[in-house]
C-alpha cells in the first residue's frame, strides 16, 4: 500500500484532534469537578443524577421543612397541653382548700377569685397558634377556639349527646326564707315555723348555661327495642329562682332551666334514660361571653346569623396531616375536644354559685343579728327574729354542705380532665416520637443520597490530574511529531 505525505498529515492532524479532544474533556473534569458536561457524554450517568437528585429534593422538602414546620407546631401544642395541665392541678389544689369548712368568707372569696382567673386562662391556652394557625380547632386554623369578645349576632343550635353515666342526683334546699319575709309589726314567730328540707333531683347539666328559654328543639333516646322516643312534648321551661324548678313531682314533666343549663328529671325519665344506651339534647343558644368555647369545636350544630345566614358544623375528626416521609404521614394536631373539656368551667360556675349562696346567706344571719340587737324589740318581734334566725342558720348549715359538695365535685372534675389531658400529652409524646425518629432517618438517607451523586457526578481529582498530565504529554509529543514529519517536502530533493 502507498502511503502519500497526504495520507500521513491527515493521520497526523487525526490523532493531534483526538489528543486535544481527550485534552479538552479532561481539563474541563479539571476545572469543574464533574465527569460530565453535558447528558450526551454520558447517558447513563445523567439519568442515575437526575433520578439521585429528584430523590434528593423530595428528601430535603421533608427534612428542611416538613418535618421542622411540624415539630414547631406539635411543640406550640404541647406547652399548651402543659400548661392546662398545670391549671389542673391548681384547681384540684385550689378545691382541696375550698373543701375546708372552717374557711371564713374572705378565703372562700379568694378561692373563688383565683378558680375564675384559672379557668379563664385555661380556655385561653385553647387559643395557642402557630404562624397565625390555631392548633386546636381542627380544619378552622383561621377561628379561635374561644370567643375573644361578648357576641349575640349569632344563634346556635346545639346537639349534644349523652350517656346513662351523665345523669347525676344533685340536693337542692327547699322552703328557705329571705329577710324581706319579716315585718316587724306583723310577723311572729309561727310564721317562720315551717322547716327548710334539703331534697334531691336527676339532672342532666349541659354543657352551657344563659340558653334561649325557647323550648327544648329536641330530646330524644333510643329504647332498648330500637325505637326512637321523642321527650320534646315532655319539657316544661323554667328559671332557677322558680319555686318550683327542681321540684319534678309537682307536675311529672322535664323541666328545663334555661339561664343554668340543666335538664331535672323526673323518675321515670329517668329511669328510661337509664336503660338507654344514650340519648341526645339539642337546644339554642345565642348569648355569648368573652373566653366561652366555640360550639361548633364539641358538637353538631347550625348557626344562624342575624342576617340570615345559616351554615352546618359536624363533629367529625378533623386531623391535619403533613407528608413526613416517602410514603410516611403524620397527624401533627390535637383536637379540643380530646383535651380541653367545658365541664371543667361549668363544675367551677357551679362552686362559684354555692360559695355565693353561702356568702348570701351569712349575709342574711348578719343582718338579722343586727335586728336582734335593736334594744326597741318586743318579745314578739325577738322571738320571731330568733325564729328566723334559727332558719337561716339551717340554710347556711345545708348549703355549706352542699358547697363542701361542689367543692369535691371540683376535685374529681380536676382529677378527671387530667387524665383526659394526660392522654392527649402522651397521644402527641408517640407522634412527636415518631416525627425524631423520621428525622434521624432523613438525616442519615440524605447523606447517603449526597454520597451517591458525588460518586455518580464528581471527577476523581487525584486520577483527573493523573490522566491530564499523560493526555498532555501525550499531545505535546504528538505535535512534535507532526513537526518533525512535515519538514520534509519534494522540493528537497529536486
Amino acid at each position: 500500500m502507498r502511503i502519500t505525505n497526504q495520507m500521513m498529515t491527515n493521520n497526523v492532524l487525526s490523532n493531534i484532534n483526538k489528543n486535544k479532544n481527550a485534552l479538552n474533556t479532561l481539563s474541563e473534569q479539571y476545572s469543574t469537578g464533574k465527569k460530565i458536561q453535558t447528558p450526551s457524554e454520558d447517558p447513563t450517568v445523567a439519568v442515575r443524577a437526575l433520578r439521585l437528585r429528584s430523590n434528593l429534593t423530595e428528601l430535603n422538602q421533608y427534612y428542611e421543612k416538613n418535618i421542622p414546620d411540624a415539630k414547631a407546631w406539635m411543640d406550640v401544642t404541647e406547652t399548651a397541653l402543659t400548661n392546662v395541665n398545670t391549671l389542673l392541678r391548681d384547681i384540684y389544689a385550689e378545691c382541696v382548700e375550698g373543701s375546708n369548712d372552717t374557711l371564713a368568707t374572705t378565703n372562700r372569696e379568694s378561692i373563688v377569685a383565683n378558680l375564675t382567673e384559672m379557668c379563664e386562662e385555661l380556655y385561653a391556652q385553647g387559643d395557642a397558634s402557630y404562624a397565625g394557625r390555631y392548633v386546636f380547632t381542627g380544619y378552622r386554623t383561621d377561628t379561635s377556639l374561644t370567643y375573644n369578645e361578648d357576641t349575640s349576632d349569632t344563634t346556635y343550635t346545639i346537639t349534644e349527646e349523652f350517656s346513662a353515666t351523665d345523669m347525676e342526683q344533685i340536693p337542692y334546699i327547699k322552703g328557705a326564707y329571705e329577710l324581706e319575709d319579716y315585718d316587724s309589726e306583723t310577723s311572729t314567730a309561727s310564721d317562720f315555723e315551717a322547716s327548710l328540707t334539703q331534697e334531691s333531683c336527676y339532672r342532666v347539666r349541659l354543657s352551657y348555661d344563659n340558653l334561649d328559654s325557647t323550648a327544648l328543639s329536641g330530646l330524644t333516646y333510643t329504647d332498648a327495642g330500637g325505637n326512637v322516643i321523642d321527650l320534646a312534648s315532655s319539657v316544661v321551661t323554667y328559671t332557677s329562682t322558680d319555686d318550683n324548678a327542681y321540684d319534678t313531682g309537682s307536675d311529672g314533666m322535664i323541666h328545663y332551666i334555661a339561664d343554668t343549663g340543666e335538664l331535672i328529671l323526673p323518675d321515670d325519665v329517668y329511669s328510661d334514660l337509664t336503660e338507654a344506651k344514650s340519648f341526645s339534647v339539642t337546644y339554642r343558644k345565642t348569648n355569648f361571653e368573652d373566653g366561652d368555647l366555640r360550639p361548633e369545636n364539641y358538637f353538631d350544630c347550625t348557626a344562624e346569623t342575624s342576617d340570615g345566614t345559616v351554615k352546618t358544623y359536624t363533629k367529625t375528626d378533623q386531623d391535619i396531616v403533613y407528608n413526613i416521609n416517602f410514603g410516611q404521614s403524620l397527624t401533627i394536631n390535637t383536637q379540643a375536644s380530646d383535651s380541653i373539656q367545658l365541664s371543667i368551667g361549668r363544675t367551677i360556675e357551679e362552686i362559684i354559685d354555692a360559695v355565693n349562696a353561702v356568702a348570701e346567706v351569712e349575709s342574711k344571719i348578719s343582718e338579722v343579728e343586727e335586728l336582734l340587737e335593736d334594744t326597741n324589740n318586743t318579745d314578739e318581734q325577738t322571738e320571731a327574729l330568733n325564729q328566723l334566725l334559727e332558719q337561716m342558720e339551717t340554710e347556711l348549715t345545708l348549703k355549706s354542705a352542699i358547697m363542701q359538695k361542689k367543692f369535691e365535685a371540683g376535685i374529681t372534675e380536676a382529677t378527671d380532665q387530667q387524665e383526659v389531658v394526660n392522654v392527649a400529652l402522651a397521644d402527641l409524646g408517640s407522634r412527636y416520637n415518631r416525627l425524631e425518629l423520621t428525622k434521624s432517618q432523613l438525616g442519615t438517607q440524605q447523606t447517603e443520597l449526597e454520597e451517591l451523586i458525588s460518586i455518580n457526578e464528581d471527577a476523581d481529582l487525584a486520577e483527573t490530574i493523573i490522566n491530564y498530565t499523560s493526555v498532555t504529554t501525550i499531545y505535546n509529543a504528538s505535535l512534535s511529531a507532526a513537526a518533525k514529519l512535515v519538514q520534509n517536502t519534494l522540493l528537497d530533493f529536486i
